[in-house]
Protein backbone atom coordinates (compact mmCIF):
# COMPACT_ATOMS: atom_id res chain seq x y z
CA UNK A 1 0.00 0.00 0.00
CA UNK A 2 1.17 3.42 -0.67
CA UNK A 3 2.25 5.50 2.01
CA UNK A 4 3.19 9.02 1.35
CA UNK A 5 6.67 10.23 2.59
CA UNK A 6 6.30 14.06 2.94
CA UNK A 7 9.84 16.58 3.23
CA UNK A 8 11.18 20.24 3.03
CA UNK A 9 9.29 21.97 6.13
CA UNK A 10 11.54 24.11 8.50
CA UNK A 11 11.16 27.16 10.24
CA UNK A 12 11.70 30.04 7.85
CA UNK A 13 10.75 34.06 7.79
CA UNK A 14 7.58 36.13 7.02
CA UNK A 15 8.23 36.57 3.37
CA UNK A 16 10.22 33.37 3.06
CA UNK A 17 9.45 30.38 0.65
CA UNK A 18 9.95 26.60 0.97
CA UNK A 19 9.17 23.85 -1.53
CA UNK A 20 8.00 20.61 0.09
CA UNK A 21 7.82 17.13 -1.52
CA UNK A 22 5.86 14.46 -1.14
CA UNK A 23 7.07 10.69 -2.14
CA UNK A 24 4.52 8.00 -3.06
CA UNK A 25 5.31 5.35 -4.86
CA UNK A 26 3.33 3.31 -6.16
CA UNK A 27 1.30 2.38 -9.22
CA UNK A 28 -1.63 4.31 -8.21
CA UNK A 29 -0.04 7.72 -8.45
CA UNK A 30 0.18 8.52 -11.68
CA UNK A 31 -3.30 7.40 -11.55
CA UNK A 32 -4.81 9.95 -9.08
CA UNK A 33 -5.36 13.48 -8.47
CA UNK A 34 -3.47 14.19 -5.83
CA UNK A 35 -3.05 16.91 -2.78
CA UNK A 36 -1.67 18.76 -0.16
CA UNK A 37 -3.36 19.73 3.05
CA UNK A 38 -2.41 21.28 6.43
CA UNK A 39 -3.26 20.78 9.70
CA UNK A 40 -2.59 23.80 12.56
CA UNK A 41 -2.91 23.34 16.15
CA UNK A 42 -6.19 23.43 16.90
CA UNK A 43 -7.82 23.22 13.39
CA UNK A 44 -9.15 20.62 11.43
CA UNK A 45 -6.77 19.39 8.51
CA UNK A 46 -7.51 21.42 5.08
CA UNK A 47 -6.84 20.89 1.68
CA UNK A 48 -4.72 23.93 0.35
CA UNK A 49 -3.63 22.70 -3.36
CA UNK A 50 -4.74 19.84 -6.24
CA UNK A 51 -3.68 18.63 -9.15
CA UNK A 52 -5.49 16.40 -11.42
CA UNK A 53 -4.11 13.99 -13.50
CA UNK A 54 -3.73 16.10 -15.95
CA UNK A 55 -1.49 18.61 -13.98
CA UNK A 56 -4.33 21.00 -13.93
CA UNK A 57 -3.84 22.79 -10.47
CA UNK A 58 -6.36 24.45 -8.15
CA UNK A 59 -5.94 26.28 -4.58
CA UNK A 60 -7.22 27.30 -1.59
CA UNK A 61 -8.26 31.29 -1.75
CA UNK A 62 -5.63 31.40 0.63
CA UNK A 63 -2.95 30.24 -0.51
CA UNK A 64 -3.80 31.85 -4.04
CA UNK A 65 -0.99 33.53 -5.99
CA UNK A 66 1.36 32.05 -3.85
CA UNK A 67 1.82 28.29 -3.51
CA UNK A 68 2.12 26.28 -6.59
CA UNK A 69 1.65 22.82 -6.43
CA UNK A 70 3.24 20.59 -9.42
CA UNK A 71 3.83 16.57 -9.76
CA UNK A 72 6.41 14.24 -11.06
CA UNK A 73 4.63 10.97 -12.37
CA UNK A 74 7.66 9.07 -13.47
CA UNK A 75 8.99 9.49 -9.84
CA UNK A 76 5.67 9.41 -8.05
CA UNK A 77 6.82 12.76 -6.75
CA UNK A 78 4.15 15.66 -5.96
CA UNK A 79 5.80 18.93 -4.82
CA UNK A 80 4.43 22.08 -3.05
CA UNK A 81 6.52 25.48 -3.91
CA UNK A 82 5.40 28.14 -1.29
CA UNK A 83 6.43 31.52 -1.50
CA UNK A 84 5.49 34.86 0.63
CA UNK A 85 5.15 32.71 2.89
CA UNK A 86 3.02 34.04 6.13
CA UNK A 87 2.50 33.24 9.83
CA UNK A 88 -0.47 31.45 9.23
CA UNK A 89 1.01 29.33 7.02
CA UNK A 90 2.06 27.71 10.27
CA UNK A 91 1.19 23.90 10.68
CA UNK A 92 1.68 20.32 9.23
CA UNK A 93 1.35 19.40 5.77
CA UNK A 94 0.39 16.05 4.16
CA UNK A 95 0.13 14.99 0.38
CA UNK A 96 -2.57 12.74 -0.20
CA UNK A 97 -5.15 11.77 -3.12
CA UNK A 98 -7.58 14.63 -3.74
CA UNK A 99 -9.83 11.06 -2.01
CA UNK A 100 -7.93 11.05 0.71
CA UNK A 101 -7.14 6.84 -0.11
CA UNK A 102 -3.36 6.85 0.75
CA UNK A 103 -2.89 5.99 4.78
CA UNK A 104 -1.58 9.86 6.19
CA UNK A 105 2.14 10.12 6.41
CA UNK A 106 3.52 12.18 9.35
CA UNK A 107 3.87 14.94 7.53
CA UNK A 108 6.56 17.74 7.21
CA UNK A 109 6.37 20.76 10.09
CA UNK A 110 6.46 24.10 8.66
CA UNK A 111 6.61 27.07 11.06
CA UNK A 112 6.57 30.44 9.80
CA UNK A 113 8.06 33.35 12.60
CA UNK A 114 10.36 35.63 13.12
Amino acid sequence: QVQPVESGGGLVQPGGSLRLSCAASGNSFSLSAMAWYRQAPGKQREEVAGISRGGSPNYADSVKGRFTISRHDTKDELYLQMNSLKPEDTAVYYCNTEGSDYPWGQGTQVTVSS
